[in-house]
């Protein structure tokens, strides 16, 4: 091919999601196949969100490109001001929007590593220098990740809690680290699992903002709310951020289905409090049976573990996949002795871990 593009391109690679069930069963002439490779709630939608998918605009016309009715309901639920709301299809698409508008060539950005890769991806493909700074025990190392801010930073990334580790920062280690940026550096909380955390410590960001107008929160409707395949998400700024980033986001980059289905996810909290009840009960219950089993998951706030097998993740994810559970290896994810396994109904939780006894104790054989 003679196109000429951008020569970062040539180097990128393109997001592997977990393996369709469909493609498993026909690659391995399985029946019955199990994915937990996704943080996908596996309970689903709310029933409020199912009545209204039912009840679905016409699509022939196009959606508020607004979002004006879901920013009403947002705006609402988390006490801040309409202006300081920009939705995206998921939160990846807010990803792009900010890395479009804050970050080139002569610029850096500072994450952590591993972390979600849609940081580094995005970044990439604006030119700007990528600096990873590694997880301490798992977690983000605020501390060195200040020192590496110089006056090239634009965007500082904290995935909490973090994917893949299912790790938090802790309030008073978050607040001291927004007292030591500087107020030019953008500080973006991706809080995707937010709605799954339990501990009692973990940051208040959206009092924070009050403080720091340095401070964007990542939300989405993928995860607890269970609209994945909808793919809408939010931002949390101050308003004059929101106002410089409005710009940038394409005219209608969020449908009337996902809008609607978004508004009826909110108003259901009822569904969240107990997807988030099931989950911490099944979460304890795998976190038991992988500490029998001598393999040491990581101590997570989220609907997913990151646990360490002992040996390459990808031999225990095709051991896995034989059996017809689908979960992620932990070598894509940059911890190359773990899998990463998402949270599943109770059933699916029983299948698993006798799948994985299977496998293990064959191991030890």
């Amino acid at each position: 091919m003679n196109l000429k593009m951008k020569p970062v391109v040539d180097d990128l690679k393109p997001y592997e999601p977990g393996k369709p069930i469909e493609a498993v069963k026909e690659e391995l002439g399985l029946d019955s196949v199990i994915k937990l490779a996704s943080n996908e709630n596996p309970h689903g939608s709310s029933q409020a969100v199912q009545k209204q998918l039912q009840e679905a605009g016409a699509p022939n016309l196009y959606p508020d490109g607004h979002a004006q009715a879901l920013r009403q309901a947002v705006a609402d639920h988390l006490q801040v001001k309409e202006g300081q709301l920009l939705f995206g299809a998921g939160s990846d698409e807010v990803i792009l929007l900010l890395c479009r508008a804050m970050l080139a060539e002569q610029t850096n950005t500072v994450m952590a590593t591993p972390t979600f890769s849609q940081y580094k991806q995005n970044a990439a493909v604006e030119g700007a220098q990528i600096i990873e700074v590694p997880l301490k025990d798992g977690v983000h190392d605020l501390d060195a990740m200040v020192d590496a801010i110089d006056d090239e930073t634009r965007i500082v990334w904290i995935c909490n809690p973090n994917n893949p580790s299912g790790t938090y920062v802790n309030a008073e280690t978050f607040s001291a680290f927004m007292e030591r940026v500087p107020s030019d550096v953008l500080v973006v909380s991706d809080e995707a699992y937010g709605e799954y955390v339990e501990a009692g410590d973990y940051p208040d960001t959206i009092a924070m903002m009050n403080t720091y107008e340095n401070l964007l929160i990542l939300r989405t409707f993928s995860k607890m709310y269970g609209l994945a395949g909808l793919r809408i998400g939010f931002a949390v700024g101050a308003e004059a951020l929101i106002s410089k980033l409005e710009p940038l986001r394409p005219p209608f980059n969020t449908t009337t289905v996902a809008q609607e289905a978004a508004i009826a996810a909110l108003d259901d909290q009822a569904f969240v409090q107990d997807c988030r009840e099931k989950n911490l009960r099944e979460k304890y219950k795998l976190e038991t049976f992988f500490k029998e089993k001598g393999c040491m998951p990581y101590p997570s706030e989220t609907n997913f573990l990151l646990v360490n097998v002992g040996v390459n993740g990808d031999r225990a994810f095709d051991a896995l996949l034989q059996r017809g559970i689908i979960v992620r290896s932990g070598e894509a994810l940059g911890f190359a002795n773990c899998i990463r396994v998402s949270i599943g109904t109770e059933k699916e939780n029983e299948q698993f871990m006798a799948s994985f006894s299977e496998w293990i104790n064959a191991q030890d054989g």
